[in-house]
């Protein structure tokens, strides 16, 4: 695996970094860094070794097509058809407009403890994702939600039809660091003592 060295930080300060990013500049992300992202991706733990991870780039037209299955599912909540048609273009020109888009998607094993650990391994795979695109000086998105199991937005990624869409991750340069939440301390969560 290539290594990182666009910025020098610890792992501890990548993590702090980490951000849901919701506006990127226009600069595009290289294959090389795609490349690299999923590198780190498939590096997750993987129970049983099954890498069940299926990764989907979508290009333009492809981010468009997605953009218009969402569109359409917060279109449906509107009651004039015209407001209905303006939002379904808009969400779907927004997509086309990301600089880079991964589905993020897992193979459906038959067996339930095995798709409960590849859904998790996958899920890890997505954190790898937004913590290498961090310490190559690019932020990410993880989007998730029931636009995942629309038909439309299957056709637009292209998965295979025993595979499920976990995450849409999109990519870019930031274009604003939004400020750190407030976030409890891990003790707030924990029993027992080390």
């Amino acid at each position: 695996m290539r290594a990182f060295s666009f910025h020098h930080m610890t792992i501890p300060e990548i993590i702090e970094r980490r951000r849901s990013i919701k506006k990127f500049t226009d600069r595009a992300v290289s294959r090389e860094e795609i490349e690299m992202l999923l590198d780190a991706a498939i590096l997750a733990p993987n129970h049983r070794l099954t890498r069940p991870w299926r990764f989907y780039v979508l290009g333009p037209e492809s981010r468009y097509a997605y953009g218009l299955a969402l569109g359409e599912r917060k279109a449906r909540k509107l009651t004039d058809p015209e407001a209905a048609r303006s939002l379904r273009e808009m969400v779907a020109e927004e997509h086309r407009r990301l600089p880079c888009m991964i589905a993020v998607a897992v193979v459906q094993s038959e067996n339930p403890e095995v798709r409960e650990e590849d859904y998790a391994a996958a899920m890890m795979g997505v954190q790898n994702i937004a913590l290498a695109a961090v310490a190559l000086g690019l932020g990410t998105h993880i989007k998730t939600g029931g636009v995942m199991g629309d038909a439309a937005a299957r056709t637009a990624a292209g998965v295979g039809e025993n595979e499920r869409i976990v995450a849409v991750v999109n990519v870019g340069e930031p274009a604003e660091l939004p400020p750190p939440r407030k976030r409890e301390s891990a003790t707030a969560f924990t029993s027992g003592r080390p």
